[in-house]
């Protein structure tokens, strides 16, 4: 029996990637969804059963106790636990699973960074990048968390990135002229806010024009506006470790090794992004950068026959591709022999 572990950010995707393959495989499978989102694993179960999925293959467990939780993970009837999550969370998994031989896959966080190059067209290249580090409120294992761009081109970068977010829109989801909503709790918007004003202490410069998100702010306290930095660097929490908000922090470089050396400066390696008009030479970056998944003029975006993994601290096994299916089956050799004659 497979134990799914899951976040709450794209409950019903993340759910999906691991749940598909792992049926298809032959598996029994119980479910454990976050407890933010306690309906997704109900209403997953409610339609596999209305389509014909014998009864008890797929079962669900609501649990916010870690006590509980690994006592579930050390249980004899589970062969496989997957977690997608924090790293903390995953590292809490893996404990829980130590004394036990199954296999267990980890698909954890990331501080993914993106690398502008001095050749991009510079509005292109903003909107874009604004794009990939907000979307869903920067809420995504693989938006980009930091922005490295070539000193050529670093103010006319930050000033279109402030352009661009000029353009976005916080407030209530269910509004057509939304384009950004809340974070998932004021827990997750006090350590955005906290990160942010680390930053400030430690000399970054706040180019958000003052009061475009006031209005969406005052509607509640999850309610987070978007915060463009520049002059950042790796003494600031919000460069080293996974703010999971709707922020761009910026930071100039002045060379492709520069770059390279501050992108591959951080514990966690899920995705990167390379920014350049010379494709090959962004194949030829991308090499060099400690990533699992890694995007040449892309970010944030997986691709269901590719593998999904991740790097360092981000992970373990595969998610997608033919790997992501693997991992739910097991390997056994068959020797046989025709019995001998007369015998």
């Amino acid at each position: 029996m497979v134990l799914i572990i899951f976040a709450w950010n794209y409950p019903y995707l993340i759910l999906v990637n691991s749940l598909i393959p792992a049926i298809l495989a032959g598996n029994a499978v119980i479910l454990k969804g976050s407890p933010q989102t306690p309906s997704v694993v109900e209403k997953v179960v409610k339609i596999f059963n209305e389509v014909g999925l014998p009864e008890h293959v797929l079962q669900y467990v609501h649990c916010g106790d870690a006590a509980v939780m690994e006592q579930l993970i050390q249980s004899p009837e589970i062969s496989h636990v997957a977690f997608t999550g924090s790293h903390a969370g995953g590292i809490a998994v893996q404990k829980a699973a130590s004394e036990r031989t199954i296999p267990v896959t980890l698909e954890l966080g990331g501080n993914d960074p993106a690398y502008v190059r001095g050749d991009v067209d510079v509005a292109w290249a903003a909107e874009e990048i604004v794009d990939g580090a907000v979307f869903n409120s920067g809420q995504s294992c693989c938006s980009i968390e930091r922005v490295y761009v070539h000193e050529s081109i670093y103010q006319e970068f930050c000033e279109k990135v402030v352009e661009v977010v000029k353009g976005y829109k916080l407030g209530d989801p269910r509004d057509p002229e939304t384009t950004i909503g809340p974070v998932i709790s004021a827990a997750a918007a006090s350590r955005i806010r906290a990160d942010v004003q680390d930053a400030l202490s430690k000399g970054a410069k706040r180019l958000t024009p003052e009061g475009i998100f006031t209005k969406g702010e005052s509607l509640a306290p999850t309610f987070v506006g978007i915060e463009v930095l520049k002059d950042c660097n790796h003494t600031m929490n919000i460069m080293t470790t996974e703010t999971f908000g709707p922020t761009i922090p910026i930071m100039l470089v002045s060379s492709d090794e520069h770059a390279i050396e501050l992108m591959n400066d951080s514990n966690l390696g899920l995705t990167t992004s390379i920014w350049t008009r010379d494709v090959a030479k962004g194949e030829e970056l991308v090499e060099k950068v400690e990533a699992g998944t890694v995007f040449v003029n892309r970010c944030d975006f997986p691709s269901p026959d590719l593998a999904w993994t991740g790097w360092k601290d981000s992970g373990r096994g595969v998610t997608l591709g033919r790997g992501g299916f693997d991992a739910f089956v097991r390997s056994r050799s068959w020797h046989l022999k025709d019995y001998p004659v007369g015998k």
